[in-house]
């Protein structure tokens, strides 16, 4: 079965996650939905009679959904019956489709990854053709579209309380991780009973490492499928794509993330394959790529990938 939710000021929360927040859908493990979201806040609208299409529930949402701590408008949470914590959560991003003509981008003092190098704040907005899925950057260039959700999480153990979507944690939330397009899937550990998914921070492209703080920020909406996997363990989110395996390191310390990353891989590696550790090591270092995800969000992100023919023909 496949369901519909859209985003208005009933089916969004703006800047958090929270165990404690109650579904706005109940779905059976199995079904798809297509889930709308939208992004940024009044200042981000571009002016008017310039023929940018803004999508009309983003005005009824800062309207009547305030933001409760500074981070992203996230659709959700939708429940999957019988999730429980342990188990995890298998997310098929099975389409991305754009939502509107335009994205932007801003530049504030303090933030990114020259914190202290650009002094005055800049907010662009860049024009987006929906048919040739290009950016029309300021000065001519044609950017490629490739379009992903930064923000996709369950609900965090309930004892953490209220938290900022802004930080990524091993509850997923702002991964930022621009290999998770559409034919990809992602594996979070589940927490809370129902597993509580929600999404939102649209990008039309990022690079990895999103260093100014922002990507092209867009409204997407995504076709996902959720199956509950009881036949799995996981501590931190993983994913895979139609010819990767990409395992994650969550952290503030650049050099921790990368351990993690690593560590995780050699995990995934040695249960596949059979290999010894010290096998899975070697591999990892002469055909394991690590990546950076991003290093703006406070806690920061290396993402490990790894050719699943590799691991096949070692099985």
């Amino acid at each position: 079965m496949t369901h519909h939710l859209s985003a208005t000021p009933q089916t969004c929360a703006w800047g958090y996650f929270d165990a404690a927040l109650p579904p706005c859908l109940e779905i059976d493990s199995g079904d798809c939905v297509v889930v709308d979201t939208v992004t940024g806040g009044p200042e981000h609208i571009p002016p008017e009679n310039k023929g940018f299409h803004v999508p009309s529930e983003l005005f009824d949402i800062h309207r009547d959904c305030p933001a409760m701590l500074p981070g992203h408008i996230l659709t959700g949470p939708i429940a999957i019956k019988g999730a429980l914590p342990g188990q995890v959560l298998q997310i098929d991003i099975l389409d991305i489709k754009l939502r509107q003509n335009w994205g932007w981008n801003i530049i504030r003092p303090l933030a990114g990854t020259l914190p202290h190098e650009f002094q005055t704040a800049r907010k662009v907005t860049i024009p987006l053709d929906l048919k040739t899925m290009t950016a029309e950057l300021s000065w001519g260039l044609e950017l490629p579209l490739n379009p992903f959700f930064g923000v996709m999480g369950v609900a965090p153990p309930r004892n953490w309380g209220r938290i900022s979507s802004i930080q990524p944690r091993a509850h997923g939330g702002n991964i930022d991780n621009k290999e998770l397009i559409a034919g990809t899937t992602l594996y979070l550990p589940i927490f809370e009973e129902g597993a509580l998914f929600s999404c939102g921070d649209g990008h039309g492209a990022q690079g990895d490492g999103e260093v100014c703080v922002t990507a092209i920020e867009t409204a997407l909406s995504g076709r996902f499928r959720f199956s509950v996997r009881d036949d799995m363990a996981l501590h931190t989110p993983q994913a895979e794509t139609p010819t990767d395996f990409i395992t994650m390191g969550i952290h503030e310390d650049l050099n921790r993330c990368a351990e993690d990353a690593l560590r995780n891989m050699i995990n995934l590696i040695t249960a596949k394959t059979g290999l010894s550790r010290e096998d899975a090591y070697m591999l990892c270092s002469l055909a394991g790529d690590l990546r950076v995800t991003q290093t703006v969000n406070g806690n920061k992100g290396i993402h490990m990938m790894m050719k699943k023919s590799l691991l096949e023909k070692a099985a």
